[in-house]
């Protein structure tokens, strides 16, 4: 029996050695799952080269899941209410209506339908596709049981966002649940929302 377990972060490279932990724990590439905000462009150098060319909303890659680990198969996306992400994985298909890292043109909205189907309470799906949208990364992972407490540790660190108190915080400037129809946050949203985290 497998666990979908997820965990967000407010910085890109915690989220990425989030998955090299996993992959070194046992977890297998193809059952992890990245979705960063990159509307800053800030990871695009470490794209699939299928994908930099493809531009934004465009392409998962064809190496999704390849044989260089997950990070190797990153690939551009465009996410509504979120915009442009670089995404690997099986959530990336999932959400995209894809199957085996298919050209796609974007994910219509399937965030938080890819990660309740996948288990994840409503719920916690809203305010991670809030985290992304607002720059953070998410790492989600299809966990076989003896593998679930390294797997919770990992995705449940000091580098990771608690849940509940950023629903708190979120809820608190009156947000409810994500929206695909709001405007994705500017780099300087971006950068101002991370400054706030960070001191508090």
């Amino acid at each position: 029996m497998t666990q979908t377990l997820t965990g967000l972060f407010d910085r890109y490279d915690d989220a990425r050695r989030a998955v090299q932990d996993l992959e070194a724990a046992g977890v297998a590439h193809r059952d992890i799952s990245l979705v960063a905000n990159d509307v800053r462009g800030a990871h695009r150098d470490e794209l699939d080269p299928v994908a930099q060319d493809a531009g934004a909303g465009a392409s998962i890659g064809a190496a999704v899941g390849g044989l260089g680990g997950l990070l190797a198969g990153l690939g551009l996306l465009a996410i509504p209410g979120i915009g442009p992400v670089v995404a690997a994985g099986w959530l990336a298909a999932t959400a995209a209506g894809a199957a085996g890292g298919a050209v796609i043109g974007g994910i219509a909205g399937g965030l938080v339908g890819a990660l309740t189907h996948a288990g994840v309470p409503e719920a916690d799906a809203h305010v991670y596709a809030e985290g992304v949208r607002r720059g953070g990364t998410l790492v989600t992972a299809k966990v076989d049981e003896p593998l679930v407490p390294t797997a919770r540790a990992i995705l449940s660190d000091d580098r990771t966002v608690n849940i509940a108190d950023r629903r708190r915080a979120y809820e608190g400037e009156g947000w409810s649940r994500f929206d695909e129809a709001a405007p994705s946050y500017s780099a300087d949203e971006i950068e101002a929302e991370r400054m706030r985290f960070e001191r508090s």
